[in-house]
């Protein structure tokens, strides 16, 4: 995808009789750096600056028309503010966890404002007056219920919270998390993150975090993190994934986002380290390369509260995900049944909704959030973990999400410290949506990591075979470690609705912590399959095929293809070669073999061979006069070089091999001219007609001519052309060549200009063309250039 602004044009004027100046004023608009001024005869390429921008060469695995799609955080807030939570536990001792949550009621015009991405801005009523949590509301839909962290850790089995000032074993620090890092990759900025934590600690009587600094110039992975206490740093991202000491623009939709992520994953494991990454902005290109920034200070657990619409482009954006000794938490989304990426990737777990209900003992009941996003991919393949073996799941006829659930109704919801921009003092919301579930499932899995590190196990990374493989595809263990989730919906349609086992809103379910994170703790780490992405690829008839297949895997891959034509290959690093390739469709499957492990994963590429095409010839009207030598070139459009002849050419004139007509002694009168040009590789040839006037010394045509043959390619392949002048009796010509693309350039050749393009960008352009002569003679015309995608 790309940025358009109106574009510089270019201006350069050409003297016939003055080659050094035509080198020197293409020079003057964008020439080679370093270079002033060229020689006569020297080639001189100007490089257009137009404000085009390609997203693409930041990230050469992500298709253009996706970088700059924007994601949207997956949070909801209950339309009503908060009185401040009593101090119940301040004093670390988690009183709340033995009591209901807190209710409140609605007033009626809060009833009828959407919960969706709310922020403290927009809550501009005041709040309604506090009821008592024993109180029966009037109607469900009128009243807010809000739990502590103690009450959300009762109900889900978490380990109660140690007292403050408690002696902590390392068997204890670990069921906090400890030594473990929580990664939250957000866009924007929120510059009170540190102080709103700083509030729900004190306020929950939650272990602080001490703040620490991480330069942009620091040496990476990261040192580990404490054993024994919370660390919070904050760092900026930029789209390649590298650190960068621009701060991101204040939004206050993600500085809500931002706060609740925190918050609520340092309340699941209060001793992990938590790196706050930022991207500039809420592009998906942006937004992957804080993933990337993540896995190269990795290892860890990164918890992504934010999705935007799957697409055919998400298979390409999975290798982000692939990084060892990393787990991927997503959220599926707050608007009902679909499909987000990044949940959807297959490395990634995705994380759903649920409306839950605790009243301070006893068991916790819960339906599925009638918000919560899930569904069946219609793009990805079923992952290799999704089988039949798992209680309800069945058999899907592509990837399935969501994996797992927490609660997420911002009615049912949990309380969030929020600092409005340029407030010094907290506010306190009910928040909800993925967006909450997504973080503490992150703080489960570093929980579950920690304690695996006491036994000298080894990380989690991709959990997904050990979720459903040893845990759900086992009747017992599924029961004991998760709450199955069995009634509730988020749609109409036929999969909408929660059922026994595993279905689309709830996944597997909610955990029973006590028991999973048991089977988490103590399971043996299952080696994935190698993942394959497939792919449409496109070539012609006479240019040698080449692309590499898109695979990842723990550890270095062998390649094999079945299917492929005669002559195609794969080589051991995974670029399948097609030196003369066939017209027609195939489709190929790429396998590649994990080298220790031996498993196996693939990929389907279909390609698509496009004939070979004769070369295109322009021709046209030219014009000269007896006693002057006449010379044009031939403007061709062909995949290959050509090879030319004239036919019908009066004698003395020829055509040179570049494509060059020249007459050194011109003979008064009109001539038509065949010109063809053979493709030197697939034969084929193409002819175009020129019309040649001569006239005597006294009678000169005054015409002026531009020919630019329109020019099309593929995307990343070079591409080149030619525009032609014919200015007869002319001292010199004046052209303006406008709308041109970043990294297209010019090169003069006497009346003809070289156009060339190392590296096109997918899309349609037209170069306006403006021509003048010393004569007063002015033509316009335009050059269309057509780039394919891959």
């Amino acid at each position: 995808m790309q940025n358009r602004q109106p574009p510089s044009p270019l201006t350069a004027r050409l003297g016939l009789l003055l080659p050094a100046a035509i080198a020197a004023l293409l020079s003057a608009c964008g020439g080679t750096p370093g270079q002033d001024s060229a020689p006569a005869g020297t080639q001189v390429a100007a490089m257009v600056a137009t404000s085009t921008t390609t997203l693409e060469l930041d990230n050469p695995t992500l298709p253009a028309a996706a970088a700059n799609l924007m994601v949207q955080p997956a949070y909801h807030i209950a339309p009503v503010l908060l009185d401040a939570p009593d101090d119940t536990d301040a004093d670390g001792y988690a009183a709340s966890a033995r009591r209901g949550p807190r209710t409140m009621l609605l007033p009626p015009s809060a009833r009828r404002l959407s919960t969706r991405r709310l922020s403290l801005d927009k809550l501009e009523y005041a709040p309604p007056q506090s009821q008592d949590n024993t109180l029966a509301p009037m109607a469900t839909s009128g009243t807010v219920t809000t739990y502590t962290p103690a009450q959300i850790r009762a109900a889900y089995g978490l380990p109660a919270l140690p007292p403050s000032g408690t002696t902590l074993t390392a068997a204890l620090a670990a069921q906090l998390g400890a030594g473990q890092t929580i990664y939250i990759v957000d866009a924007m900025h929120n510059p009170n993150m540190a102080a709103e934590l700083a509030a729900f600690n004190a306020k929950f009587g939650l272990p602080a975090c001490v703040q620490k600094s991480i330069a942009t110039s620091a040496v990476l992975p990261l040192a580990a993190p404490s054993a024994s206490g919370c660390e919070l740093a904050v760092v900026y991202s930029t789209s390649a994934g590298a650190m960068t000491a621009t701060q991101p623009a204040y939004d206050a939709g993600w500085a809500t986002e931002i706060a609740l992520d925190v918050q609520w994953a340092h309340a699941t494991a209060p001793l992990a380290r938590i790196v706050l990454i930022e991207a500039a902005s809420a592009s998906v290109d942006n937004l992957q390369g804080a993933v990337k920034l993540a896995n190269a200070m990795g290892p860890g657990v990164v918890s992504m509260s934010f999705g935007t619409p799957e697409g055919s482009w998400t298979g390409s954006a999975n290798a982000a995900f692939t990084a060892a000794s990393m787990t991927y938490l997503a959220a599926t989304g707050d608007s009902g049944a679909g499909v987000q990426w990044p949940a959807v990737s297959p490395n990634v777990v995705a994380v759903g909704g649920t409306s839950l209900t605790y009243t301070g003992s006893g068991s916790r009941s819960e339906v599925g959030w009638s918000q919560t996003g899930g569904g069946i991919s219609a793009y990805t393949a079923t992952p290799s973990y999704q089988t039949s073996a798992v209680p309800g799941l069945g058999t899907l006829a592509r990837r399935g999400v969501a994996d797992v659930s927490f609660n997420a109704d911002p009615k049912t919801g949990q309380y969030v410290a929020v600092i409005a921009s340029g407030a010094s003092t907290p506010s306190w919301i009910s928040a909800g949506g993925t967006s909450l579930s997504t973080p503490q499932w992150a703080g489960l899995i570093a929980v579950a990591n920690a304690t695996r590190a006491l036994g000298a196990k080894p990380a989690l990374g991709a959990p997904h075979a050990v979720l459903y493989g040893q845990i759900a595809s086992v009747p017992g263990s599924y029961a004991s470690a998760f709450g199955d989730v069995i009634s509730g919906s988020d749609g109409t349609c036929a999969t909408c609705s929660a059922k026994s086992g595993y279905d689309q809103l709830s996944g597997l379910g909610t955990p029973n912590a006590g028991s999973l994170l048991g089977a988490l703790s103590g399971a043996t780490a299952v080696a994935s399959a190698p993942t394959v992405v497939s792919a449409a690829i496109s070539g012609k008839v006479g240019t040698a095929l080449s692309f590499t297949a898109s695979a990842t895997g723990a550890n270095a891959l062998s390649y094999s293809l079945s299917g492929a034509p005669a002559g195609m290959a794969i080589g051991s690093t995974g670029i399948v070669s097609w030196a003369a390739p066939v017209a027609g469709s195939y489709t190929v499957v790429v396998t590649a073999t994990d080298t220790k492990t031996g498993l196996k994963g693939q990929g389907s590429y279909t390609i698509t061979i496009a004939p070979a095409s004769a070369p295109v010839v322009t021709g046209g009207s030219i014009s000269g006069k007896v006693g002057t030598a006449l010379s044009f070139a031939v403007a061709v459009n062909s995949a290959n070089p050509v090879t030319y002849a004239l036919s019908g050419a009066p004698a003395g004139m020829a055509i040179s091999s570049s494509g060059v007509v020249s007459w050194a002694a011109p003979v008064a009168g009109n001539y038509s001219v065949t010109v063809t040009a053979k493709d030197s590789k697939t034969g084929l040839s193409g002819q175009a007609v020129f019309k040649i006037t001569i006239g005597t010394s006294t009678t000169v045509s005054a015409s002026l001519a531009v020919n630019a043959p329109a020019l099309s390619g593929v995307a990343g392949m070079p591409l080149a052309g030619t525009i032609s002048i014919n200015a007869p009796g002319s001292n010199y010509v004046s052209i303006s060549i406008a709308n041109a693309p970043l990294g297209i350039m010019f090169t003069p050749n006497g009346l003809n200009i070289g156009v060339s393009w190392a590296s096109p960008v997918a899309g349609s352009y037209s170069l306006k063309i403006v021509v003048s002569d010393s004569s007063g003679h002015r033509v316009q015309t335009s050059m269309p250039i057509t780039i394919n995608a891959r």
